[in-house]
């Protein structure tokens, strides 16, 4: 039986609620994953909803060694004057070949992290990225797509796509389960279908 693999979910004040569900519950229920929730001091977090989210634990690099992947929840935090410093977990993470992405606002923490200075990768837009990180390291590998863009072990979305987030994140995971992830489209494409 292969080895169960861990995903943390980074959090920090004003994540956006509707960012992590699909890629969370998806890792758990279809692929077997583990989930844990991480917030930069490990104290709880508030979403734009007002949930309130208690973490497992920091993003601390030395409590998160047991990470194959991680993912960082947008939040208009990470655009601010002082956004929390992740980049050493970022880059742990990376060095160990797990999958590192980000979506929405969430993208901004692995540009600052360097991830994507070899990686195509997207945001919420060309201009959106570089207002807040002008001239980051990979800016010319930048893709104008409404939806997820991975490139090596590295996944990127605007926050307007958490479905394909979601898909082209375990698909990084989990390259061998084609099957599962084929349905999972199947699945989640249905709501925009055209009723007949």
């Amino acid at each position: 039986m292969p080895k169960q693999k861990t995903i943390g979910l980074l959090f920090i004040d004003g994540f956006a609620d509707w960012e992590y569900g699909l890629l969370a519950a998806s890792a758990v229920e279809w692929f077997g994953a583990r989930a844990v929730s991480l917030t930069p001091d490990g104290r709880p977090v508030s979403g734009i909803s007002g949930f309130r989210l208690t973490p497992d634990r920091s993003a601390g690099a030395d409590e998160n060694a047991d990470l194959d992947a991680i993912a960082v929840i947008g939040s208009d935090r990470w655009a601010g004057e002082a956004p929390p410093e992740v980049a050493e977990l970022l880059r742990d993470v990376a060095m160990r070949d797990g999958v590192v992405g980000g979506i929405c606002a969430g993208t901004l923490a692995l540009a600052r992290a360097g991830m994507f200075e070899k990686a195509r990768h997207t945001s919420n837009g060309r201009d959106w990225i570089n207002r807040h990180i002008a001239g980051y390291a990979g800016d010319h590998n930048y893709q104008d797509v409404p939806h997820a863009v991975s490139d090596g072990k590295i996944v990127s979305a605007p926050g307007s796509a958490p479905g394909t987030f979601a898909l082209a994140f375990l698909k990084t995971l989990y390259p061998e389960r084609n099957g599962e992830l084929a349905e999972m489209r199947t699945l989640f494409a249905r709501e925009y279908a055209e009723p007949s």
